[in-house]
């Protein structure tokens, strides 16, 4: 069985913190990973090579892996360069997704001429987290094995707009049948998750209802406020 096989019709869960989280660390993600796929996760979304090398120890799901680095005037931090794809390929992802957003990236380099550079190194598949219809569009003729709503409401010409926006999951199902669209973001609950799996996607991603209690805690605080 392949990997989007493996994928096909599941939950997808992304375990990730940041430096400046509560739960920043490779151990507590490793567990979280754990957790998740005794829960009935298919797959799992992280972040940097030591937090992938520690869940790999834990799990035996496809990993969705990316690297968030910070470049100077630079707006793109979802594996951005080349340097972050070559950590990723270090520890022996299956999938790796990139930034494929309209936005400008590190040392100017062109969406087209990245992915070329990807594909000349890497042979696993690649994943474009994109924002809007016309990203998606443009991945999916850079031949992208996979596509994601990973960015919209993220972007500044997205912001505001209400997620999961199901109008564009349903569009990029019907208009790219080829390509395994994947939904992610603003998936809060079961409900939500079930109503994007009747969109056709191929699979969904949920990270912050799932592993981040400081953001679940603050939504629980907000209701009674």
């Amino acid at each position: 069985m392949n990997t989007l096989e493996k994928i096909k019709g599941g939950l997808v869960v992304s375990c990730q913190a940041l430096p400046h989280e509560p739960m920043h660390s490779s151990f507590i993600m490793g567990r979280f990973a754990r957790a998740a796929v005794e829960g009935g996760a298919v797959g799992i979304r992280a972040n940097t090579r030591e937090d992938i090398a520690e869940i790999k120890k834990n799990v035996s799901v496809p990993i969705i892996g990316i690297v968030k680095r910070d470049y100077p005037d630079c707006p793109v931090y979802i594996t951005p360069t080349m340097k972050e794809i070559y950590e990723l390929m270090e520890v022996g992802v299956e999938i790796i997704a990139i930034d494929a957003t309209k936005r400008p990236r590190p040392n100017g380099q062109s969406l087209d001429d990245f992915v070329s550079e990807i594909r000349g190194a890497f042979d696993g598949l690649l994943m474009a987290d994109v924002s809007d219809y016309e990203e998606a569009k443009k991945a999916h003729e850079l031949g992208f094995d996979i596509i994601s709503t990973t960015m919209r409401g993220y972007t500044d010409y997205t912001k505001g707009v209400k997620i999961p926006d199901f109008d564009l999951i349903e569009r990029l199902v019907k208009d790219f049948p080829d390509t395994a669209i994947i939904a992610e973001g603003g998936i809060k609950c079961p409900e939500d998750l079930r109503l994007v799996m009747e969109r056709g996607v191929h699979c969904a991603v949920v990270g912050g209802a799932i592993t981040r209690p400081k953001g679940i805690t603050e939504d629980f605080v907000a209701a009674i406020k």
